[in-house]
This record gives structure tokens, C-alpha cells and sequence, in this order.
């Protein structure tokens, strides 16, 4: 068929077996999630499946939409690679979606042989090239949790609720009360990692907001992160402790599962974050965000809903989206410097002001 006719049959095609090619990252893979029920509700019948990163396939494990989780390793080796392959085409996929839009699942997405094969227009590295039609509106300027969404609307369930859900069982809240049991008063997650050094405001103006809200909230703080980001953690801790010496402080970063993270955040009464994949998990399990954004922009990047407070930098190079600064001397780095700490102790008290007052009396 001729991609126009693919497009056309979006809205007509009965699907049995749907996979998503969705690998990564943390916060694209939870900005994904609300299209299970979508799919679900639009193919009741189909066997559905996910190609993910190992390292987040907890994430969807005991997912009540989804039927099957493909482990993907990129940094395997080529005989698993070719396994992978094998498999995806003995699969026999008849309706496939590369949501990652790159070269490696470009491949995926051709070996699947799929009758139709569907992108985004935000692929690069050609991967449009493996796909049947690709979804209009869904350029890289498009919030990334609209471009994902655009997929339920173009198979006609754009109408139902966003929902991520992520299947917790009891062993994860029980893990959460027992790490926090003691704390006292509310419970303020911080995570002062990113991917990127440029998305990485600095770990001292963290410091400083975080023992603000502990001195004027009486709150305790519950520290996040990848075990990479354990050192930087330590480091926040210690400054905390030296700004605010009576803060109750729980430092969990790279102890947690995915899950147990998002436990833990679904506990929390708000997060003061980075743009990182914990500030996405947060706002899909209903925590309140005050994210810091330099390098990236808070429209596109950011999670949707009016209870966050999204911050960007207002230097004229912010929201670049490059890894690395392109500058040298006193505009290195210039983002980071300009968004200060008074613009984000604002925003978080004025949220916490909100929503600590609703909380029930104890």
C-alpha cells in the first residue's frame, strides 16, 4: 500500500498483535504509559507488547494493558541483538509503533515484517524510512506528551483520559513506610541529578531551597537518584545538614527500584527536581513538581498539568537543548547562573503554602 493508504487505515485496521518500540529513556517511557489503555480500549482482543530498555523493564512488569515486555539491551552483545531480531520477526506483529525514532529501532521496526508500521516526525537517523506512515503533528517542537498522545488520537481514542499507571504492589509501600519511618511532618523529594550537564542546576542552590523548606516547613527531605548520582547526593546531603543542621534528612539515592521509586513519590508531597525522568515519574503518580529547567524548555519538555511550577531560565540561549555548552568564559554555562535561587524558593514555597494547607489536620 501507498503510505496515504496506510495513514487512512489507522482508523479502520483490526490489530492482534501491537508492539511499541519505546527502549527509552526514564521520562519518555512514563510520558508513554497513558497509551496502554488507549490501545486497550481500541483493541481489546490484540496481544500487546513493548520493546524496552532492560534496566526500565520493571516499570512495566504486572501492567494490566500490556501482555508483554521485550527486553532490549543496548550495550549487548551482537549475538543478543541478532536474537532480538529474530524474535521480533517470528512475532508476526501486524500493527507496530516506533516511538523512539532512531537507527537501532529503525532495524526493530523493519524486522518485524509488520503489515503496517507506523512513526513520529520527530524520527531522525532515517528511521522514518521503516515505517508505512507517520502520524502528522508530532515534530520534536511539539510537547513531548502531546506527540506521544498523538498516537491515541490518530487510532480514534484521543477523547479518553491521560492516565499513566504503574502497577505498585504492597512489598513497595511497605518499602517507602519503613525508609521513612521516624521522618516526621511533610515529605519533600529532591533529585539534583540530570542526564545532561547542562540540565543540572547547581547541587549549593539546591542546598539552599531545600533547607529553606525545612527550616519555614518543618518538613523532612528524601533524597533521589540513580546510583551514578549517588556521590552528587552526598554532597547535597552535607550542605543541607550544614544550612539547616535540624532537617530530618533521608538520603535514598541509589537504593531504589523503579518501582520503589515511584512509591516513594506517590508518598512525597512534592518534588524540587531537574528536567529528569524522576520528575516525570512524580507527576504520573500525582506529586506536585517544581522543576528547574535550563538547557530544555518547560513547554516541550515539561509534564502537563497546572499544579507544577516549571522554570525556566531566561537567558537567551536557554531551552538550546544542547548536552554541552557551546560557550566558553563567563557565558559558560550561563543558564545555570541566571536561574536563581530566589525564582525557585518562590515557586516551591507557593506551591508547598497550597499544598500543605489542604492536607487533612493530624
Amino acid at each position: 500500500m501507498r503510505r496515504a493508504e496506510h495513514a487512512a487505515n489507522l482508523l479502520e485496521v483490526d490489530a492482534r498483535r501491537i508492539c511499541i518500540i519505546k527502549p527509552s529513556a526514564l521520562g519518555d517511557v512514563v510520558q508513554t504509559l497513558p497509551l496502554l489503555a488507549a490501545f486497550r480500549e481500541r483493541f481489546p482482543g490484540a496481544k500487546l507488547s513493548w520493546v524496552i530498555n532492560g534496566a526500565l523493564a520493571e516499570l512495566l512488569e504486572g501492567h494490566p494493558h500490556l501482555d508483554q515486555v521485550i527486553h532490549f539491551d543496548r550495550r549487548g552483545a551482537w549475538a543478543g541483538w541478532m536474537r532480538l531480531l529474530g524474535d521480533l520477526r517470528l512475532q508476526q506483529f501486524d500493527l507496530v509503533f516506533d516511538l523512539q525514532g532512531l537507527l537501532r529501532t529503525a532495524v526493530m521496526n523493519w524486522s518485524t515484517r509488520a503489515a503496517l508500521r507506523v512513526g513520529l516526525e520527530s524520527s531522525r537517523e532515517g528511521a522514518h524510512l521503516a515505517c508505512h506512515t507517520v502520524i502528522p503533528d508530532t515534530g520534536r517542537l511539539v510537547p513531548a506528551h502531546l506527540r506521544y498522545w498523538r498516537v491515541a488520537e490518530a487510532i480514534g481514542m484521543g477523547h479518553l483520559r491521560r492516565q499513566p499507571v504503574v502497577a505498585l504492589g504492597d512489598e513497595h509501600r511497605s518499602w517507602v513506610a519503613t525508609q521513612l519511618h521516624g521522618a516526621t511532618g511533610a515529605t519533600l523529594a529532591v533529585h539534583p541529578g540530570a542526564g545532561w550537564l547542562t540540565k543540572r542546576w547547581p547541587v549549593e542552590k539546591f542546598a539552599v531551597v531545600a533547607a529553606k523548606a525545612a527550616r519555614r516547613f518543618g518538613l523532612s527531605i528524601v533524597l533521589v537518584g540513580s546510583p551514578g548520582e549517588r556521590a552528587l547526593s552526598l554532597q547535597l546531603e552535607n550542605l543541607i545538614r550544614r544550612f539547616a543542621p535540624p532537617a530530618q534528612i533521608v538520603n535514598l539515592a541509589g537504593q531504589t527500584s523503579l518501582k520503589q521509586l515511584a512509591a516513594l513519590l506517590q508518598r512525597s508531597d512534592a518534588i524540587l527536581t531537574n528536567d529528569s525522568g524522576p520528575m516525570h515519574m512524580a507527576a504520573a503518580m500525582g506529586t506536585p513538581v517544581v522543576g528547574v529547567f535550563t538547557s530544555t524548555d518547560p513547554i516541550r519538555s515539561g509534564p502537563p498539568g497546572s499544579e507544577h511550577h516549571l522554570i525556566p531560565t531566561r537567558i537567551s540561549c536557554g531551552g538550546c537543548y544542547k548536552k554541552r555548552c557551546p560557550y566558553s568564559g563567563l557565558k559558560h554555562l550561563g543558564c545555570l547562573e541566571e536561574l536563581t535561587i530566589e525564582r525557585v524558593w518562590y515557586a516551591l514555597a507557593n506551591l508547598l503554602d497550597r499544598q500543605l494547607s489542604s492536607r487533612p489536620a493530624a
